[in-house]
């Protein structure tokens, strides 16, 4: 009769231990029905599902394993299974899949205490937990640090949309970045990005900077945080602003493109992009001078913005239609998306401000950076507390495996 045994070895990890074990396991003819190993700070934890052809034949087996182990000085453990624990096993890989992204500056107890948690309260099962970011050193500057751990999760959630706003609520809480998607194919097959310029890939709303440099900051800054916030019509607030810049001298264009500063992770993340085949686009409602210095800068592929008008060597305050307000940013990721050949669903868009919604509801992964309340709440996934190349967590990229 044959025999189900799960094998658990632990101990410090060494090269060709896997290779002696299974080579114990092929001589006498065992079927592997499941395998994973993983190593945490050089200690291996490793874990064999075998099917054994007959009882004796267990026995022979099982006492090999216990003598080979024990001579590479490892831990072992052995634990029958019956055929119909292995059948609800098999049936189980039905399930529905789910990954959760814990992103911090620093992961701590606490954490990881009240995200498990959530996670069991709502019925859902931890298949497996990975450490996507890099070693960090115990005095490396916390502002400078980043951790992520992925969460991949099975079952049906007795209320997914429950369960996300708990996830909400706790990431506001504990100054953290959580994000939980469904683990389809999709989730590592995206090709096509699309961004916001202001507050997103530059740490400074543009049209402010201008304002200042016409002596009216204050006026139109204030319009532009009730407009990002989705309190006023993007359209209308744009026209606003700019009618109070009518006059102002371009020359000032140059030297505040050179003040601009690129966010956080930036450059990370469009190196990293570039070296995964994707393409990219920018999609602004702030202006084509500005979004050009960034293309050739980055490397986008596409830019699409609102055109400053200028009548000789001065700004004429009137909008230059059509306006890339929220509307056209979806629609332009749609007929980008129709260009490159690609699903919404293999389109990624991020954007801080209530304009970037429409854009960020209809993209496979829409991701609120550094958001507006009303933003973050109403997109699927956010990142607020690290820099941009965060998304790159979002796609299950590992720093080790980036070269940006």
């Amino acid at each position: 009769m044959r025999e189900i045994v799960l094998i658990n070895i632990t101990g410090e990890d060494r090269p060709g231990l896997t290779a002696a074990i299974t080579g114990v396991l092929a001589n006498n003819g065992v079927s592997i029905l499941d395998i994973g190993q993983a190593v945490i700070h050089d200690f291996l934890s490793l874990g064999i599902l075998v099917e054994i052809p007959g009882t004796e034949q267990a026995s022979s087996v099982l006492k090999d394993i216990q003598q080979l182990v024990s001579a590479l000085d490892q831990q072992v453990r052995f634990a029958p299974i019956s055929e119909a624990d292995y059948q609800h096993w098999v049936t189980e890989q039905s399930q529905k899949r789910h990954v959760l992204t814990l992103m911090s500056r620093q992961v701590t107890a606490h954490q990881l205490q009240r995200v498990t948690t959530i996670i069991s309260q709502y019925g859902l099962n931890i298949e497996h937990i990975d450490r996507l970011s890099g070693r960090v050193p115990l005095d490396a500057p916390l502002e400078l640090s980043k951790s992520c751990i992925e969460f991949r999760v099975c079952g049906e959630a007795t209320d997914i949309q429950a369960l996300r706003a708990e996830f909400f609520n706790l990431a506001q809480e504990l100054n953290v970045d959580i994000a939980f998607q469904e683990d389809t194919l999709f989730r590592r097959n995206r090709r096509l990005a699309v961004f916001d310029m202001d507050s997103t890939l530059i740490e400074a709303e543009v049209i402010d900077e201008l304002a200042k440099a016409a002596g009216v900051g204050e006026q139109v800054s204030a319009i532009t945080e009730r407009a990002m916030a989705g309190e006023l019509d993007f359209k209308a607030s744009f026209k606003e602003r700019l009618a109070l810049l009518k006059g102002l001298d371009v020359s000032v264009l140059d030297s505040i493109g050179a003040s601009l500063r690129l966010t956080e992770g930036t450059e990370v993340l469009f190196a990293e992009l570039k070296r995964l085949g994707y393409k990219t686009a920018i999609l602004s409602g702030g202006f084509t001078y500005f979004a050009k210095q960034l293309q050739a800068k980055l490397g986008i592929d596409y830019v699409f913005a609102n055109e400053l008008g200028v009548v000789d060597g001065k700004v004429t305050g009137v909008a230059v239609e059509p306006i890339v307000d929220a509307q056209r940013k979806a629609d332009l990721l749609r007929e980008l998306a129709q260009k490159e050949g690609l699903s919404l669903e293999q389109t990624i868009a991020v954007g801080d401000g209530a304009n970037d919604l429409p854009m960020l509801a209809i993209a496979g992964l829409g991701v609120a950076f550094r958001a507006k309340p009303l933003v973050k709440q109403s997109a699927k996934q956010a990142i607020s507390n690290l820099g941009l190349d965060g998304v790159l967590y979002l796609l299950g990229q590992r720093d080790r495996n980036s070269q940006g």
